[in-house]
């Protein structure tokens, strides 16, 4: 006969290890969260006409240059403010996300205008709209006006961007926007602007436009299955005590199949696979509660003695074959 108290403290210390296994499956997936919340961002800046001082936060940060620039920030919001000739300033907030670029170009061009004779209008003025000739997709760009108005008016800004998926984030009626590129790898994004005072005058309505090319992302890696163990099938209960371990894993990861290849023993007898695959099916499902769906329980063919592989296959890899021996 089975000692009671012998069978209460097995069952009491397969509890204890599926309650650690489950805490450092959790563990796990707060440390990969945290760390994601530290990556930093990125702003890569240049102004093609020259170098102009920089501040970052209110913080001076050197001057900018013609060439790229990579200034890599923390998560979070961020002001670039960068001094022009003339008393110009360029002031943005930006908000900067973990991993992912912000792509800033400038073109400041100052404006003179001569005029030989009094005129009462301050139209046509001069709009230039600047903006990074490429980026890759994913990043964020930024279109940016120079209007050169002298008029009395407050001015409109409207944007119109193409194509239809591009996406204006930030900066919609002001003199400077920002437009998300994720989707439109291999396609140019075109930003028109048109600007006007109001005054219904066809002069002081003025229109500009900027395009930049957005490269693909390369392909991702292929998302191969992970192989979890394999054992040969001694007694039922040995069978649980490994397909409890399974059960864990695969409730950590719940986008994730099961794939269990069973291969039958050269000597056993007949109806024996088809017993082994219908009880681990029916005792992951059944006991362990793991969803029908993400369980594949296959036929491997033959191999010297009944034997289990276990494997998880992550959503969109290819389930492994098997291999008979």
């Amino acid at each position: 006969m089975t000692n009671p108290s012998n069978s209460a403290s097995a069952r009491a210390k397969l509890l204890f290890a599926l309650c650690a296994v489950l805490l450092a499956a959790a563990s796990a997936q707060d440390a990969r969260a945290q760390r994601n919340r530290n990556v930093p961002g990125r702003i890569e800046l240049a102004t093609s006409t020259g170098s102009y001082p920089l501040t970052i936060d209110g913080q001076p940060h050197g001057t900018t240059s013609p060439t790229t620039q990579l200034i890599d920030l923390p998560p979070g919001p961020h002001t670039v403010e960068i001094q022009f000739p003339n008393n110009t300033t360029f002031r943005r907030e930006f908000v900067v996300e973990p991993a992912r670029r912000i792509c800033l170009a400038l073109n400041f061009r100052p404006k003179t205008i001569s005029i030989e004779h009094p005129v009462k209008s301050p139209c046509p003025y001069p709009v230039n709209v600047s903006a990074p000739g490429s980026v890759r997709e994913g990043d964020v760009i930024t279109f940016t006006s120079d209007v050169s108005y002298g008029g009395p008016s407050a001015l409109n800004y409207t944007w119109t961007i193409s194509p239809p998926a591009a996406r204006i984030t930030n900066g919609a009626g002001t003199p400077s926007i920002t437009v998300d590129t994720t989707g439109l790898g291999n396609q140019r994004v075109t930003a028109i602007l048109v600007v006007d005072d109001g005054s219904g005058d066809r002069a002081c309505r003025q229109r500009a436009t900027a395009v930049t090319n957005v490269a693909a992302l390369p392909p991702p890696p292929p998302i191969n299955p992970r192989r979890f163990g394999e054992f040969p099938s001694i007694s039922f209960n040995e069978d649980k005590a490994n397909f409890d371990n399974f059960a864990v894993e695969l409730q950590a990861d719940p986008t994730a199949t099961g794939y269990i290849i069973v291969y039958n023993g050269r000597r056993s007898r007949p109806g024996r696979l088809n017993a082994l695959v219908n009880r681990t099916r029916d005792y992951l499902v059944s006991t362990r509660g793991i969803d029908a769906s993400r369980i594949a329980v296959v036929n491997g063919g033959v191999r010297d003695v009944d034997t289990f592989e276990l494997w998880v296959v992550p959503k969109g890899a290819t389930p492994p074959r098997p291999s008979p021996r």
